[in-house]
């Protein structure tokens, strides 16, 4: 990429990251993508692995947070395979017929070491992530009833993210998780609050593999369990500013049909985690047209008239006529993926992950329009390069 982008004048760049496990390093490919082009949001909010990433990007200075989110994603995952480095080499050994073998070979070699590496985090767990938690699932409070211990989780955002910094105010940071006493949708948020790890394991703390996390005497779930897509909390943010939408989603809801059980699983799982995010996102259209509908009535009105009634002025803060141009990205699974691809962090699927949201997002600016303010008469604008292609 390299490249810098002329934006228009947003007030508020945001990024909105779906939660989704493993694929949580698409997100950081993405993000890399955005730092080559000079492209630097001032909020982040992000659910479940999401929110990792939003710690990890706030936490950190600017020309630090590509080589931090890097270092932090190969500190959780597993390091390289010496079985998969072992089957390259017998490959390379077939010279100029390498090719030919890879290509009868790579389907079931992707297939079989990421069944391997996702046994292994179920037996084992993730370095620096969750551990299993001796005699589960346990008993007692939500906060030791799990199959994982997520306390080494901590340390490691300690170690990858400043909170100082985070609570500075530099960027805004917004994190989603759900009250399980009430089943209500929260949101911390350094605007009004003081962050700390602890939120952030709260908003990937998905029942039953990881306990919920105790915050001021209540517990809190990962807040997939409510919605996986945040992007509400940005449209309904007041006073509304116009804003430039990463939106980068890890689960598609559009999919083939299952034929066995475990395609079953995984359908059930995108359907699931996508949380309708092209449904969301197209009630949010409809109701910034019906915003922008009721903004060109009131300015029908002379100003004479408007004055002597307050009311107006209610109406006007109520439907100001901010302007929003969401980019979505949406992470397209490859084909040897299987319904453990959540919780699948083999090094080789890390790198192909992060590989391919840098891509995405490249093909994206591609075409630079796209992050144009929305025309006259529109306020909300969408842009998906998978829909454009």
């Amino acid at each position: 990429m390299k490249k810098s982008f002329r934006i228009p004048p947003y007030p508020c760049i945001a990024m909105v990251l779906q939660g989704g496990g493993a694929l949580g390093s698409y997100q950081a490919g993405v993000f890399e993508c955005m730092h080559e082009a000079n492209i630097h949001p001032n909020w982040v909010t992000g659910i479940s692995i999401g929110s990792l990433n939003c710690a990890i990007i706030a936490g950190n200075a600017p020309e630090k947070r590509v080589e931090k989110l890097r270092a932090f994603w190969e500190t959780i995952c597993q390091p390289p395979s010496i079985a998969q480095n072992t089957v390259d080499n017998f490959v390379n050994m077939f010279g100029p017929y390498a090719h030919v073998v890879r290509d009868m070979t790579q389907a079931s070699a992707e297939r079989f070491f990421g069944s391997f590496a996702a046994t292994q985090t179920i037996m084992q767990g993730q370095n620096g992530f969750f551990v299993p938690r001796p005699m589960a699932p346990g008993a007692g409070s939500p906060g030791t009833i799990s199959f994982y211990d997520t306390s080494p989780l901590i340390s490691t955002l300690e170690r990858f993210a400043d909170f100082d910094r985070i609570n500075s105010g530099e960027m805004r940071v917004s994190i989603g998780a759900t009250n399980v006493r009430s089943g209500n949708f929260v949101y911390f948020d350094n605007s009004d609050m003081k962050l700390c790890p602890e939120h952030i394991l709260a908003s990937g703390a998905l029942p039953p593999g990881f306990p919920a996390i105790e915050i001021d005497g209540e517990f809190y779930w990962d807040g997939g369990c409510v919605s996986n897509t945040p992007l509400e909390y940005i449209i309904n943010d007041k006073p509304r500013k116009d804003t430039l939408v990463f939106q980068v989603d890890l689960w598609s809801a559009v999919g083939k049909l299952p034929t066995d059980i475990f395609e079953v699983l995984e359908r059930e799982k995108d359907i699931r985690y996508s949380s309708r995010t092209r449904g969301v996102t197209n009630n949010i259209q409809e109701m910034q047209r019906l915003r922008q509908t009721v903004w060109d009535v009131i300015e029908r009105i002379p100003e004479a008239v408007r004055k002597t009634d307050p009311w107006f002025d209610q109406v006007e803060k109520a439907m100001y006529g901010a302007r929003y141009n969401c980019i979505h990205l949406i992470y397209k699974n490859k084909p040897t993926a299987g319904h453990y691809k959540d919780f699948e962090f083999s090094h080789e699927t890390m790198r192909h992950h992060w590989t391919t949201g840098y891509q995405d997002l490249s093909r994206t600016l591609d075409n630079p329009k796209c992050l144009d303010m929305p025309p006259p008469g529109e306020n909300f604008v969408t842009y998906d390069v998978h829909r454009h292609q």
